[in-house]
């Protein structure tokens, strides 16, 4: 189930039992496919479609979203780089050896050409490995093998890279705000890095996995050279197929969990002003949902206003007490019977309806008391 269909049948459950109630409803996304119009559903603003590079370099349809100016008339761009590089657009020749992320560049240029003052890319979901070269080079940084030959790297010929010039990035991004929303905290490179971790679901076997390594290893290098900044084992670095690290060293862009974006954004802080609960929650609350995924980013945040935080999850896992300990108040698994996740997906909605319907039954307890 999408955020949108999510927050639907909550508000729907809440409604049968508080029909004066307020509902103020926030689709979330964590920076992969659906980011865009998740914010666009929670703040408004348009999309904006245009066609640009796939993962295989042939042009693709794409978009961007642009959010309602802030108060001192900034436009912000929302960017979800999967829309263009995303692994759907790789289906059936997935090769992360081969793709790239020239096409997120595009969009950057293009949200730039529109006037936006400030930017939000989302990663995951993607079918690259490129290190975010393909975006840069889109945006003006020139790579170049040892015959002084410039060329657009890819995750296969990273390896090729022997210099690196920025002097010709797109000057504009030097004073545009830019935030990467990332939800994971693996390094660039190494047994935790990108390669390792992500490449295999994005079509690399053992053998290319390494290489795929071998030449984030070697980029994280040459930009340690050239550019003077260390930072392949910043974390967040891998996301993306280590487009979290080509954002951060080749466009200066800020890494930051993508709840804290979607939060900021949508002033969640003053939303929570006379709220009375907060309800969340995410396929399977665990250990992984702790590190500040969805429902503890925002569970910090009801926990310093005082206000009670329902999470309504697929799975449960094991020693996720500290949850309670961030904020959150009580944790509801919508799976009602023991059954395989493929039979439990096609219940899902009723199910979540039925538990919606068994909290709201329990607080009207509360409220006849």
């Amino acid at each position: 189930m999408s955020s949108t269909e999510i927050c639907g049948i909550m508000a729907e459950s809440i409604k049968r039992f508080y029909r004066d109630a307020e509902i103020s409803i926030i689709p979330v996304a964590d920076g992969g496919e659906g980011s865009v119009d998740a914010f666009l559903s929670a703040v408004g603003g348009k999309k904006v479609n245009i066609n640009v590079r796939g993962p295989f370099t042939s042009d693709v349809p794409s978009f961007y979203g642009i959010l309602p100016e802030s108060d001192g008339g900034v436009k912000t761009a929302v960017i979800e780089m999967a829309a263009c590089s995303g692994l759907p657009l790789a289906e059936g020749n997935l090769n992360p050896e081969k793709t790239t992320t020239f096409g997120a560049g595009q969009l950057i240029k293009a949200a730039l050409d529109a006037g936006c003052g400030k930017i939000i890319m989302g990663l995951g979901g993607s079918a690259t490995n490129d290190g975010g070269c393909g975006t840069a080079a889109a945006l003006g940084v020139r790579f170049f093998d040892s015959a002084d030959a410039e060329f657009v790297p890819v995750g296969g010929t990273l390896k090729g890279i022997s210099r690196i010039d920025t002097s010709g990035i797109d000057p504009r991004l030097k004073k545009t705000p830019l935030i990467t929303m990332c939800d994971i905290d693996n390094p660039l490179y190494g047994e935790t890095g990108a390669a390792y971790i992500f490449g295999p679901q994005k079509g690399a076997d053992p053998a290319m996995v390494k290489r795929l390594d071998a030449g984030l290893l070697h980029l994280a290098g040459v930009v340690k050279k050239d550019l003077t900044i260390d930072a392949g084992k910043t974390p967040g670095a891998g996301a993306a197929g280590g487009m979290g690290f080509g954002m951060k060293v080749f466009l200066g862009s800020k890494l930051q969990m993508g709840i804290e974006t979607v939060l900021d954004t949508v002033r969640f802080d003053k939303r929570l002003q006379n709220t009375d609960i907060v309800f969340s929650g995410e396929g399977k609350i665990d250990t992984q949902s702790l590190r500040g995924k969805v429902v503890i980013g925002i569970a910090r945040r009801t926990k310093k206003a005082g206000v009670p935080l329902f999470a309504v999850v697929g799975d449960i896992g094991d020693n996720i007490e500290a949850a309670y300990d961030e904020g959150v108040s009580a944790i509801f698994s919508i799976n009602r019977v023991a059954v395989p996740f493929g039979e439990a997906k096609l219940r899902a909605k009723k199910d979540m309806a039925l538990t919606m319907d068994t909290i709201m039954r329990t607080l009207q307890i509360g409220r006849r008391r």
